[in-house]
């Protein structure tokens, strides 16, 4: 008999973690009633009784690949669904894998709703379920038309201090902050699992640390870069400082931090003995002409220098305070191999902290023990506006229960981007242009579709920045995700076309490498991974099959499910390479591999890229020892721009209050995360998001709950 995946068990560990219900019940009780459970109508079986019984396979396909079950037939009726195979994140689909099998049997339908932030997994199910009841011989469209109809509660009322709308890291960040000011916080949101796109995001949080700096060595590359600074003209129309003249003394800063640097280390040289710089001049700076753009109307846009300077000066004490609450920040002295760059970072000040859905874990942990009342399912549908003031919200159930919360002190709005939303970021876009369809892939939960900024607009909300989302280049050709793939610090990646040569400057901000790539045939690119270095000056010795990438899939799986190339030679790397992979055909040469190679070790050697002018140059490959060392080998990582972060949203002051159209504040009203817009202008250094998120969420729980 073939092994079966215990459903029970599945949703439990899932439950057990997130510390919440799968049917919008919360922590505990709001108000003087616990909300009911959903019910539903009763649904007729999918045609009428027959003689067929016994068991069937069926196969269908969700977010992680094939999907195969089991059902039992009993007089032409589903009374049983196991799985047989499923690669379902179980965080994100816990849920579904555990109450789509459930009202199959209760109601013999497939004409079910989706559970909300699983929709591929929930129609996976069922497809897989449809192929079964197909092979058993019942009527498969009878049990499709079978329609299950969820049916609403009575109204409620629910009372609060805070209401914070958006159960992602921005969202816990101000609900916990709140709770810890001694306010009654209800948190909503509507996906059926909590975590938003920081559930699926990197753990890259951009910070100015000078004990982590001091722990690393100036690269001559680097010095190079900082000496570029120095010798920029105020008056350059390049830096476009007759439209945004308050970036000038940011730059004045930055040059005397600079020089007081090289005063302090007189005497030490680049590559030797020098220590690692940053200051908090040289973040905003990289904020500013990061996200300094022009838009096809001709109009620039930049970050507001305001927004900027609150998120640098306080990104280490937000990171701090994630200490606080269990997110395991590494930084300072902890930082003992000093600080990496992850892509679109400019600069290494990228630190590392908890993973994956175990950091939303976390954070809902810390926000129940805090009192925070926390509901799933439960989606925000406008704001309730009272005399100019913002006293809270309507929202309603997966049942469509309504339901009207009051919240006392304000309501803070975390309901992230639209980047989930195609056709939202092609009617305002003015950068991308034919790049942009309506049906571009993303990086994004599917539930980010830029709810809490039509509803801001709606009671007359400003917006800001609206023109440019980002694309994240580094995503999977098929899915939209940065799943699925292999690659290491921007410092060391090697990008290369479809010939094998390299095309980009590497570590260029996240829009010029899409632009790039998108440049490309079918837009698909590779990355060329042969380990990880310990320190800018190693040797990359190889990786192996049995390593785990950064999302936690090992290199082997990676392969054997044919989203990545492994060769223990340039040579088998060639000759697997032309099986495709992730849908992508490249053709490599292994002369093309080993030349791009030895070009890029030499630019290492004399820290001078003469082809893209890559500005911090790291990760030499050593083709002779990994090719005499068994277990040692290259991956190649085929890779395409999908959509990642929404630049634009709700405009807000430092404060995180949100401002109307006349540039006033609106009472009552925050806004903290991806919701909003300024800070970012028109791309957003790697690393910045989560520095943004739990920086400005800790500013809108506080002053929300005061």
């Amino acid at each position: 008999m073939k092994k079966k995946r215990a459903l029970s068990l599945i949703l439990a560990l899932v439950l057990l973690a997130t510390g919440v219900a799968a049917c919008s019940q919360p922590a505990e009780s709001v108000g003087s009633e616990q909300p009911p459970a959903q019910t539903q109508t009763p649904a007729e079986p999918g045609g009428e009784p027959t003689d067929i019984s016994g068991t069937f396979e069926g196969t269908g396909y969700g977010m992680q690949g094939s999907i195969q079950v089991e059902i039992q037939v009993a007089a032409g009726l589903i009374t049983d669904v196991s799985f047989l195979q499923i690669s379902e994140t179980p965080y994100v689909a816990g849920v579904a894998i555990e109450r789509i099998p459930q009202q199959i049997v209760e109601y013999q339908s497939l004409g079910l709703d989706a559970v909300t932030g699983a929709t591929l997994t929930s129609y996976g199910i069922m497809n897989a379920v449809a192929d079964a009841a197909q092979r058993a011989g019942l009527d498969v469209d009878a049990l499709r038309a079978n329609k299950v109809v969820l049916q609403p509660g009575s109204a409620e009322t629910w009372d609060t201090d805070v209401l914070v709308m958006g159960g992602g890291g921005a969202g816990f960040t101000a609900a916990i902050t709140a709770a810890q000011e001694g306010a009654k916080v209800i948190l909503i949101e509507k996906s059926s699992v909590l975590g938003g796109n920081s559930m699926v995001a990197g753990s890259a949080f951009n910070a100015v640390d000078l004990v982590a700096q001091s722990n690393m060595i100036l690269t001559v590359a680097q010095k190079n870069t900082l000496d570029g600074y120095l010798a920029m003209q105020e008056s350059d129309p390049a830096l476009q400082f007759d439209t945004f003249p308050e970036w000038k003394e940011v730059l004045v800063a930055l040059k005397e931090d600079i020089n007081a640097f090289y005063s302090k280390n007189k005497g030490k040289k680049a590559g030797e003995d020098m220590p690692g710089f940053d200051s908090i001049a040289m973040h905003m700076w990289h904020i500013y002409i990061g996200g300094l753009r022009q838009l096809e109307t001709g109009e620039w846009i930049a970050s507001d220098v305001n927004l900027a300077r609150t998120l640098t000066e306080q990104a280490l004490q937000s990171f701090e305070w994630m200490g606080e609450v269990g997110m395991e920040p590494v930084y300072g002295e902890a930082a003992a191999n000093g600080l990496s760059t992850v892509l679109g970072a400019m600069w290494p000040r990228t630190h590392d902290f908890l993973r994956g859905d175990a950091r939303i874990v976390q954070l809902n942990s810390v926000a129940l023990q805090n009192g925070v009342q926390v509901y799933t399912e439960t989606a925000g549908t406008e704001l309730i506006l009272d005399n100019g003031r913002v006293t809270g919200a309507k929202a309603k159930k997966a049942d469509g229960t309504e339901i009207t919360i009051n919240a006392a002190k304000g309501v803070v709005l975390a309901t992230g981007g639209y980047c989930a939303n195609p056709a939202m970021v092609k009617q305002y876009d003015s950068y991308w242009g034919a790049d942009l369809s309506d049906r571009t892939l993303t990086t994004n939960m599917g539930t980010n579709k830029g709810d809490g900024i039509v509803m801001a607009e709606k009671i007359g909300a400003a917006l800001t920045g609206m023109e440019i989302a980002q694309m994240m280049p580094s995503s999977s050709p098929t899915k939209g995700t940065m799943t699925d793939g292999i690659w290491g610090d921007a410092s060391e990646q090697i990008w290369i076309d479809g010939e094998g040569n390299r095309f980009v400057n590497e570590y260029a901000e996240r829009d010029v490498l899409a632009k790039s790539s998108l440049a490309l045939e079918n837009g698909v690119f590779y990355i060329l991974y042969a380990g990880l270095g310990a320190a800018p000056d190693e040797m990359l010795k190889g990786a192996s099959v049995d390593d785990v990438s950064y999302f936690g899939d090992r290199y082997g799986d990676l392969v054997d499910k044919g989203h990545v190339w492994y060769g223990d030679t340039l040579a088998e790397l060639v000759e697997k390479s032309k099986t495709p992979a992730a849908g992508a055909t490249p053709r490599f040469t292994e002369e093309a591999l080993r030349k791009t190679i030895e070009l890029y070790n030499g630019y290492y050697a004399n820290q001078k890229d003469d082809d893209f002018g890559k500005e911090v140059i790291a990760g030499p490959i050593d083709i002779e020892y990994i090719e005499n060392t068994p277990g040692a080998g290259y991956f190649i990582t085929p890779r395409k721009s999908s959509l990642h972060h929404t630049m634009g949203g709700i405009k807000i002051d430092t404060q995180t209050r949100v401002l109307n159209t006349a540039g006033e504040p609106i009472e009552g009203l925050y806004a903290a995360g991806e919701v909003t817009g300024g800070i970012h202008a028109g791309n957003r250094l790697g690393g910045n998001a989560i520095a943004d998120i739990f920086t400005f969420g800790r500013i809108a729980g506080r002053n929300a709950a005061n």
